[in-house]
């Protein structure tokens, strides 16, 4: 065999180690994202527009980037099992490395709120993207691509995990796609999106993830001692959103397969028909009104009185006790923030749990607690998210 047929050999053996290694490479980059689809892109000057007409003009200065936006499928686990989830995406268009911002949406019940179908809504939103930040949005399970499952809520193990493995799937599409995602991590959201955030950010500071550096989560408003909020329930003689209780029960008798009947928790008729309004066809509101705000008349009485001593009902207090996020002790930058005013999701929540983590140990510099004074619930999140854009430039 002369030289020139050995070298014919030897180039293409190499070319044929180049094309594997770049069919390995592509498959990495492919364990978390299953399916894309860029929406559009919207320039600087639009979205400076958009945001000088809105409530959130005091954020222009922020905005300096063009940015483009994409709908995601992604792999993530639900009860051990592999599922889809979805949501939205938007990257500035720069070359400069940019790092993650991750929003969690608050409670919804309808399919049509999830944010890759009411796209007014949350391509909004995504323009914070224009600030330098890849900003990430989940639909949660039993939403988007997933909504054939009734949405596990406040389920902290399953929640942190969807949000995180959007973000790994986030990073794989920022390669796939040519943005320079830099690996720094933020983390923010509201009411039941403040409880997905710390969820997240427990999440990621339990488990060695190669590439994700959390820099800093913003919870707010969220209702983190689960089992804080049972007992904030039944101190009440009425609760205005009924629904919230009922969203519980729904959410976790399906995702942990309970055989315990509703009929153990709620009274009748409510026992028998909340199943029917949770399958995404009905608002908040529609749910309340066939509901009653009477907390005697919702509740059975044993359930009332005997929650804690009750062996039946023993898996209930369990489960508060194993999704409640107040006993641990973050190692990253938490600023926590609440509306002294909130009764929905009461503000003394925020403070018994921001209590509890620097009684077990937590730093204060790491942890913050940041008054939303004389704001509820409903305006508590203006002012959130217009601090929140301050906060994280300043650590970016």
């Amino acid at each position: 065999m002369n030289k020139y047929h050995m070298y014919k050999i030897k180039a293409y053996i190499f070319l044929i180690l180049i094309l594997f290694s770049c069919s390995i490479q592509e498959e990495n980059t492919r364990i978390h994202i299953d399916t894309y689809t860029k929406l559009f892109s919207i320039t600087k000057d639009n979205i400076l527009e958009i945001v000088q007409a809105s409530e959130f003009e005091n954020l222009e200065g922020y905005l300096k980037h063009d940015i483009s936006l994409y709908t995601i499928t992604y792999n993530t686990t639900y009860n051990g099992k592999k599922i889809k989830a979805s949501g939205l995406v938007a990257f500035p268009d720069t070359d400069n490395g940019m790092p993650i911002l991750n929003f969690n949406h608050g409670t919804t019940s309808l399919h049509a709120d999830a944010p890759t179908e009411d796209l007014i809504q949350y391509s909004f939103f995504a323009n914070a993207a224009s600030a330098g930040y890849i900003f990430v949005i989940p639909d949660y399970l039993g939403f988007g691509i997933s909504d054939d499952i009734v949405h596990p809520y406040y389920r902290s193990d399953i929640t942190g995990q969807t949000v995180v493995d959007m973000i790994k799937a986030t990073k794989e599409l920022s390669e796939i796609e040519g943005y320079n995602f830099n690996g720094d991590i933020f983390l923010s959201g509201y009411s039941e999106g403040g409880f997905a955030t710390m969820s997240a950010h427990y999440n990621l500071e339990n488990n060695n993830y190669s590439g994700l550096n959390l820099v800093a989560s913003a919870p707010a408003s969220g209702g983190y001692d689960i089992s804080g909020m049972l007992d904030y329930f039944l101190s009440k003689d009425t609760y205005h959103v009924p629904y919230y209780i009922a969203y519980v029960a729904i959410g976790y008798k399906t995702s942990y397969d309970w055989t315990l009947p509703l009929s153990s928790i709620f009274n009748e008729p409510y026992a028998s028909i909340i199943p029917e309004y949770f399958n995404g066809k009905y608002s908040g509101y529609e749910i309340n009104s066939v509901l009653s705000d009477d907390i005697s008349e919702l509740l059975t009485s044993n359930f009332i009185n005997n929650i804690y001593s009750d062996l039946e009902l023993k898996i209930i207090v369990d489960a508060f006790q194993e999704n409640s996020l107040d006993q641990w002790v973050p190692k990253n930058k938490m600023i926590m923030y609440h509306g002294t005013d909130d009764i929905t999701v009461p503000y003394q929540n925020s403070v018994d749990t921001y209590n509890n983590f620097i009684s077990l140990g937590a730093d204060k510099n790491t942890v913050e607690f940041i008054d939303l004074n004389g704001e509820n619930h409903s305006s508590g999140s203006l002012p959130y998210i217009i601090d929140l854009f301050d906060k994280f430039e300043k650590l970016k």
